[in-house]
C-alpha cells in the first residue's frame, strides 16, 4: 500500500520549495526524468478494465523500468476525514522488453508522459519521498526529448510513503505532519482534490529566499 497527497505550485516558487524541503529533509536532492507509459487492458482481458504504469528512470546511465499498478483507496469507516490516500500499490522492476511482453499480452497504449524535476527520500516517522515535476506530454511516440509542458508554468508536487494494512495509520499522521510544514507554499490533498495555488505563496517563497534556508525547522 501507498499513502499519498498532491498540489501544485508555479515554477517560480519551485526554488524556494527547494530550500524549505532541504531544510526540513536534512538529504540533498535527486534530479528526475521519468518517461511514464499508461497501457490499457484491451477486451481480451476481461470486463473490468485495468491500467498498468510502465515506469523508465531515463537519469541512470543504463535506463532501468519498473511496473507499477495502482489499485483502488482505502474503503471503510472513518476513511473519508483522512487527509491523506491510503490506496493498494504493486511495483517491481523489469526489463526494457516490457513494454513489447505487455503489447503481447494484450494492452493498449493510452498515454505516456515525461515527468522532469527534483525528488527527495528521507527517514521522518516514516519513508516519504517528496517528488517535484514538470509533466510533459510527447508530440511523436516515445520522443522524448520533443516533450512539451502539459501545464507551462505550474508543477506537481506529490508526497508518498510506503504502507502496510497494519501501520498506514502511522503512515497517513506523519505524512500528515510533514505536509504541515509545506503548507505556506502549497495546498496538499488526496489525488483528484483539485485545490490550486497558495496565495499568499509570494510572500512565503521570498521569506524563504531571503532567510537562504537558514532557518531550523
Amino acid at each position: 500500500m501507498e499513502c499519498v497527497v498532491q498540489g501544485i505550485i508555479e515554477t517560480q516558487y519551485v526554488e524556494a520549495l527547494e530550500i524549505l524541503l532541504q531544510g526540513l529533509c536534512g538529504v540533498n536532492k535527486e534530479r528526475l526524468r521519468v518517461h511514464e507509459i499508461c497501457l490499457k487492458s484491451g477486451p481480451n482481458l476481461g470486463f473490468v478494465a485495468s491500467e498498468v504504469r510502465l515506469l523508465c528512470d531515463l537519469e541512470q546511465s543504463e535506463p532501468t523500468w519498473t511496473v507499477k499498478h495502482v489499485g483502488g483507496a482505502l474503503r471503510g469507516a472513518g476513511v473519508e476525514q483522512i487527509s491523506v490516500l491510503v490506496r493498494s500499490m504493486v511495483e517491481s522492476k523489469a526489463s526494457k522488453n516490457v513494454l513489447r511482453l505487455f503489447y503481447a499480452l494484450g494492452y493498449k497504449l493510452d498515454h505516456e508522459l515525461l515527468r522532469v524535476g527534483i525528488t527527495f527520500h528521507f527517514q521522518r516517522g516514516a519513508q516519504i519521498t517528496v517528488t517535484v515535476s514538470s509533466v510533459n506530454k510527447m508530440l511523436k511516440l516515445h520522443a522524448t526529448d520533443e516533450a512539451v509542458p502539459v501545464t507551462p508554468g505550474i508543477q506537481l508536487v506529490e508526497v508518498t510513503a510506503p504502507a502496510t494494512s497494519e501501520n498506514y495509520n502511522e503512515v497517513v499522521a506523519a505524512v500528515s505532519s510533514f505536509c504541515e510544514y509545506l503548507a505556506p507554499l502549497l495546498h496538499l490533498s488526496k489525488p483528484g482534490v483539485s485545490t490550486g495555488v497558495v496565495p499568499t505563496a509570494a510572500a512565503a517563497a521570498a521569506s524563504l529566499m531571503s532567510d537562504g534556508g537558514g532557518t531550523t525547522l
